[in-house]
């Protein structure tokens, strides 16, 4: 009976072994309006089935470390996460000046930022295990507001998230195509967000009877989220870690919420 018992246990732990959750990821490129984009794709491949896809945008340092670990951690939440590049190659850097660069680039163009973040979602969409009904966008300063006009463009999302993005309210007719509910996680001390952009978004949205809430964090400033935010020596910048738990578990209760 011992030696039975034994090789049941040795069976089941085995059996265990081989359903263990196991995070996998791979660069993918894709194209949009002639640029190459290199992302981050994340998942579990113990999960079987489908489940929801969420699209993640990066600051403006581009598709780094930060980005990629958030990426990782939403695949071990069960999503398929898929860091999109909003700069072309997967480019990063910490140098102020080229970041600069490059928001301008994007920014400076009328409908980029949300064309070419809708171009990470069909690439998302696309990818094996993904619910295509069961979308959503998380984004970290410029990815914030990167988000903000992607859910404006009236992109197919279940749910929206913004961690200190910039704000900048929709227009009534991009008010009205907001598909998603959206969750704006701010800090409270952040100085690159005007009071009066806060308040414009707030009436907009009111204004469109879109589903939305915002959550502010005392004491943070702007990019709270970030670990290495006080490693750039730039005013108003800096990690806040009780605010950086505290945005993370909110996203994980919007999301059990709005990506059922």
């Amino acid at each position: 009976m011992k030696a039975t018992a034994m090789l049941a246990c040795a069976l089941l732990s085995i059996a265990c072994a081989g359903v263990e959750a196991k995070v996998v990821t791979k660069e993918i490129t894709y194209q949009q309006d002639g640029k190459t984009l290199k992302g981050y794709l994340a998942w579990d491949d113990a999960k079987k089935g489908a489940h929801p896809g969420v699209l993640v945008i990066h600051e403006w340092w581009g598709l780094n470390d930060y980005t990629k670990m958030r990426t990782r951690q939403l695949a071990e939440m069960g999503y398929v996460a898929f860091a999109a590049d909003m700069f072309g190659d997967g480019a990063n850097t910490s140098d102020p000046k080229q970041a600069q660069a490059w928001y301008n680039e994007v920014t400076g163009a009328k409908g980029l930022m949300a064309s070419r973040s809708q171009a990470g979602l069909d690439v998302l969409k696309k990818q094996p295990g993904v619910d295509a009904k069961r979308l959503a966008a998380i984004g970290f300063c410029f990815g914030g507001s990167t988000v903000l006009q992607l859910a404006y463009s009236g992109a197919p999302l279940e749910a929206a998230v913004t961690f200190h993005g910039g704000l900048m309210a929709p227009t009534p007719e991009q008010a009205k195509a907001i598909k998603a509910r959206m969750l704006l996680l701010h800090g409270e001390e952040d100085t690159f967000v005007k009071p009066e952009d806060i308040e414009a978004t707030k009436k907009a949205l009111d204004a469109g009877k879109v589903d939305w809430y915002m959550v502010t964090y005392a004491h943070a400033v702007h990019a709270f989220s970030n670990p290495k935010a006080d490693d750039y020596k730039i005013p108003g910048i800096g990690y806040n870690e009780k605010a950086a738990t505290r945005s993370w578990e909110e996203m994980q209760q919007f999301f059990k919420e709005n990506l059922k």
